[in-house]
């Protein structure tokens, strides 16, 4: 009987590693793991971090990026910066999605949220290393990160409605004090809060909301950054499609448009075959008066502001301009939809009705107390004040250029949004690295408390915090070793006291590095709140 051999393990791995290398297992590509790989990730989102860490805190710098045909972006806004880099590592991507989620979500705090998110994977890094397993690292800093927001809530945060608008103006100073509006953070900080508080609404439960679409920011060029201010009402920086129009419209009503106010022609593909040359002017004729029977319906529905986002014609401009109206052309699609939701009007696509016919609803349209024309520089803003179903506001910047206008833009929303966060969260915690401080000591008294391997990832959590004073302070150009150890002993020291007020009052220690009193950066420990250096709101500060 003839006997065959058993393939050796070698030849049996060899024949595997071809079978996959073919393409057989309907898996392609190449698959790599191991501690290589997992080092790869990490270095590639510290690079990332390491971009943004230089424009952290009240001196950080500004960055200058120019795209592929040749734009110029100048700024401090992390989620800017991150937005405009073409970052292809799978790792590095993550980070970016992540300053957008909290762009998007909270408005600031996107530098801080990159940074410290690479502080933690470089620590978890550190800690595989030492044969931990991952799954022990990733419950490790979920139950720090619990305790870390329990202690924020109970002992940290203080309630907004007893501190009063000082507070508000002082989120707002902190979270522009990195940007560009620092130079003028009191005149700006003002006009934030004010433009916020302007639009408060309150919910179905009660609920006080400040929508910020309802502010709408312009930009002019040419004046100083001072001269900029505060519209009561809803602007559109568009203008009356004809100089014939009226300036000024009382008791407004507000037809929107999202189709052409033009001479009716027959649609795409549509021919007209005409016998007889004497029908064709009775055919123009009624071409006319299809448009003009159009615009008497919305004038007789009591419309007597009409906007488009397509094209107006002189025919029916002359129709608006004898009726009295303001007409305005080509005004975007955001704007029109934030002024249907401010007036209470809704969008109207076509005239057709149910039954075939063409009719226009006045439950449609949009009111408000008053739509004026006004004129900023070389251009002229369309205003809408005393808006029926929300309360809007705008705010028309002036600057220098284009890039500080922008800048300037960018800087406000983030302010307005931590104004923002603040109302509707009614919490406010300390600025300067004093939550981080604080955390890093009762997180490292909470990890010996632990006999289970999340002990050295609490620990690796409560030293990864640091690094946002640490960067605070490298920044200002001071030794941070020295500056980070003096805040850690304040906030242990005050972790000791059993009176809530010494305690309140000794938690509040933080980094001052624009301090008035010396010409170097201190630590300092006073009564909570007094400058704006040291208020963050509780989303942006806990990062």
């Amino acid at each position: 009987m003839p006997c065959t051999r058993a393939p050796s393990l070698l030849q049996t791995r060899s024949t595997m590693e071809d079978f996959g290398s073919s393409g057989l297992t309907g898996l392609e590509g190449d698959r790599r793991s191991g501690q290589d790989v997992r080092t790869q990730n990490v270095m590639a989102c510290v690079a990332i971090a390491n971009i943004v860490k230089t424009s952290l805190g009240p001196v950080g710098l500004d960055k200058m990026l120019v795209d592929d045909i040749g734009d110029t972006t100048v700024t401090n806004d992390g989620a800017t910066i991150l937005n405009l880099l073409q970052v292809d590592h799978p790792a590095g991507q993550v980070l970016v999605e992540l300053a957008q989620l909290q762009d998007k979500e909270v408005g600031d705090g996107t530098t801080s949220v990159v940074i410290l998110a690479a502080e933690l994977l470089k620590r978890a890094n550190d800690l595989v290393g030492m044969k931990i397993h991952p799954t022990s690292i990733i419950s490790g800093y979920r139950l720090a990160m619990k305790e870390a927001i329990k202690y924020i809530n109970e002992r940290l945060s203080s309630k907004v409605d007893k501190l009063g608008r000082e507070a508000l103006i002082n989120a707002a100073k902190t979270s522009m004090s990195s940007k560009i509006l620092n130079v003028d953070s009191d005149f700006f900080a003002s006009m934030a809060v004010d433009s916020v508080l302007a639009v408060k609404s309150v919910n179905v439960l009660g609920q006080a909301k400040y929508p910020l679409k309802a502010i709408n920011i312009l930009k002019a060029h040419g004046k100083s950054s001072m001269e900029s201010r505060r519209i009561s009402g809803y602007a559109l920086n568009n203008q009356r499609a004809s100089q014939a129009m009226p300036t000024t419209v009382n008791k407004a009503k507000i037809a929107l448009l999202d189709y052409d106010l033009r001479k009716f022609k027959m649609s795409l593909g549509v021919q007209v075959i005409v016998t007889d040359p004497t029908k064709l002017q009775a055919i123009r004729d009624r071409e006319e008066d299809i448009m003009k029977e159009r615009i008497d319906m919305m004038i007789k529905a009591g419309a007597n502001v009409v906007l488009t986002t397509k094209g107006i014609d002189d025919m029916c401009m002359k129709y608006l301009v004898e009726a009295g109206c303001i007409g305005c052309r080509r005004v975007k699609k955001d704007d029109m939809k934030r002024i249907a939701k401010v007036t209470g009007g809704q969008i109207v696509v076509s005239l057709a009705n149910m039954e075939g016919d063409e009719s226009f609803d006045p439950s449609m349209l949009g009111s408000c107390d008053t739509v004026y024309e006004e004129r900023v520089g070389d251009n002229e803003l369309l205003i809408f004040d005393g808006c029926s179903s929300q309360r809007a506001g705008s705010i028309l910047l002036r600057g220098a250029n284009e890039y500080t206008l922008d800048e300037m833009e960018r800087a406000l929303h983030d302010s307005m949004c931590c104004v923002k966060r603040v109302l509707e969260s009614n919490d406010v915690v300390p600025g300067g690295g004093a939550v981080e401080a604080s955390l890093s000591i009762y997180l490292e008294n909470f990890a010996h408390t632990l006999g289970s391997r999340e002990q050295m990832a609490i620990a690796e959590f409560a030293q990864a915090l640091l690094v946002i004073p640490k960067t605070l302070a490298i920044n200002a150009a001071c030794d941070a070793t020295e500056l980070v150890a003096k805040l850690r002993a304040d906030h242990h020291h005050a972790q000791q006291e059993k009176d809530p007020a010494k305690f309140k009052e000794r938690s509040s220690s933080g980094l001052d590095l624009r301090c008035p009193r010396s010409p170097t950066p201190c630590v300092l420990c006073v009564p909570p709140f007094p400058c704006s250096a040291r208020v963050a709101t509780a989303a942006a500060a806990g990062r």
